[in-house]
């Protein structure tokens, strides 16, 4: 599924920033949360052009702004030189309700942050990546349990055998009470006599 220029899976994995459009905005935030946990860190999201300054500023992460139609040309215009002129800078999630060339047509998104992003862009409405986003996803979902279940497992391991170990808890084993020894059939008989 190769997308004007980078493939999805590479995107979702790398430092680039792009341009992500179609599907849902939990669709494209969950694309966000997944290129997120590659990194290992948690997700930025930006609603507003007040939040978007500080979010920028971030030397490393995941910034994910929603919707960026809906902030003003001039706050994109701060992803824009973000984009040009930080060096340490988060990876931009940029996402676009409908497709990118509509945002364009109405104006409401810059032709200049799309140009600098056309390289880097996902359209979910691309046949077939929703499908494989969500098994994708589910598979990550039941291998994050597991290793939840696993790590838990270990935890408690560590937390009986540090019981164990803690001072004054002794832990008793009774010794087995020997059997007394068979009677035997001729001593109890010659004892009778």
């Amino acid at each position: 599924m190769a997308l004007r220029g980078y493939r999805e899976e590479d995107l979702v994995s790398n430092r680039a920033s792009l341009l992500i459009h179609g599907g849902t905005e939990d669709e494209r935030r969950a694309w966000a949360e997944e290129a997120a946990l590659h990194f290992g860190v948690p997700l930025t999201e930006v609603r507003q052009a007040a939040e978007l300054a500080g979010a920028l500023r971030q030397p490393n992460g995941v910034l994910f702004i929603a919707d960026v139609a809906k902030l003003p040309l001039d706050a994109q215009g701060l992803i824009l030189r973000c984009l040009q002129m930080q060096e340490e800078r988060p990876k931009v999630v940029v996402g676009v309700s409908g497709t990118a060339s509509a945002a364009l047509g109405r104006g409401t998104l810059r032709e200049d942050l799309h140009y600098r992003l056309n390289q880097a862009q996902v359209d979910l409405q691309t046949d077939g990546l929703r499908e494989l986003l969500k098994r994708r996803w589910a598979q990550q979902a039941e291998q994050l349990a597991e290793r939840n279940a696993a790590l838990k497992a270990a935890e408690e391991k560590e937390r009986a055998a540090a019981v164990a170990r803690r001072p004054g808890s002794v832990t008793r084993t009774v010794p087995k009470r020997k059997a007394p020894p068979p009677v035997r059939k001729s001593a109890t008989r010659n004892a009778v006599r």
